[in-house]
């Protein structure tokens, strides 16, 4: 036994060795497939179903190594209809994941620097844009996406495909746009869905004070890991809800700084003390910190 594991590095990498590079390339598609399947179920409602799916794997092979033949015979002949039948259930999922594939959003998925320019260009633009609609009290309720996906929310609303744009927000929340009730869905620096309904927070202790917006983007940081940004129609009042938590009367450069640390994690904190691209635009206008909602 210890013979065997001393050879099994050199047989290791004599196998290695012996693939040719199209055996790589197979193990690398294989790879990509695998997590997309895994996103896939990750982003629907589809984790009880692959439960199920793999229960019945576990009872096919107990069958074999047990010799149940008859219990054998019939999970066996299930199986071709189970994977015809895997395909109608998921095909809307499957549909998405082809469209995705022949975007433009897919390339930019293998280029860090771009994603990273992207989302710095999305922080921007948010912060105008609630700069803005704090002026002028608009009320906007924005959801940035993280490690969990949020595809249900999304199909609650107007599915979208945009980048993020203070225009593009200040229209969205007008208020006699058909959309400014909802909320607003980014992905990776991107406008995902527009007009979302969000779930209301349970915490019977939340603040009599706050209203539904508040209480739905509350919600949504209690369901997921995403962060929320809130303006309130009523005051103008720039909040952002993180893990339940509400973060109220937020100045732009706060709010900037917030959303700088919490999407774009892998920076160094000392960097982003000195970059604020949207700070000095603010300060050219005019004086008085019109983005400091009381």
């Amino acid at each position: 036994m210890e013979l065997h594991f001393a050879e099994l590095p050199a047989t290791i990498g004599r196998y290695l060795l012996s693939i040719h590079i199209t055996g790589y390339l197979d193990i690398a598609i294989m790879a990509f497939i695998f997590y997309k399947v895994l996103m896939l179920v990750r982003s629907t409602k589809a984790a009880s179903l692959l439960k199920g799916l793999l229960i019945f794997l576990a009872a096919l092979l107990l069958s074999t190594a047990l010799g149940l033949n008859s219990i054998y015979y019939l999970l066996s002949r299930m199986v071709n209809l189970g994977v015809l039948a895997l395909i109608v259930l998921f095909q809307p999922e499957i549909r998405q994941i082809l469209e995705q594939m022949g975007s433009r959003r897919f390339i930019a998925l293998f280029s860090h620097m771009e994603g990273g320019t992207t989302m710095e260009q999305t922080i921007a633009q948010t912060v105008l844009a609630c700069t803005e609609m704090s002026q002028s009290r608009t009320g906007a309720l924005i959801v940035f996406e993280r490690e969990v996906l949020l595809d249900d929310m999304v199909r609650s609303g107007t599915v979208l495909d945009a980048s993020v744009s203070s225009e593009l927000l200040k229209n969205i929340f007008f208020v006699k746009a058909p959309l400014h009730d909802g909320a607003v869905i980014v992905r990776s620096g991107r406008i995902l869905g527009a007009g979302c309904v969000l779930p209301l927070s349970r915490n019977v202790n939340l603040s009599r004070d706050l209203g539904t917006r508040h209480r739905a983007g509350i919600g949504m940081s209690e369901n997921s890991d995403a962060v929320v940004v809130i303006v309130s129609e009523e005051t103008g009042a720039i909040s952002v809800a993180i893990g339940g938590m509400l973060k109220r009367h937020l100045k732009p450069e706060t709010l900037e700084n917030l959303l700088r640390n919490e999407l774009l994690p892998q920076e160094d904190p000392a960097e982003d003390k000195q970059r604020f691209p949207l700070l000095n635009l603010l300060r050219s206008r005019k004086d008085g910190g019109a983005g400091d909602a009381e």
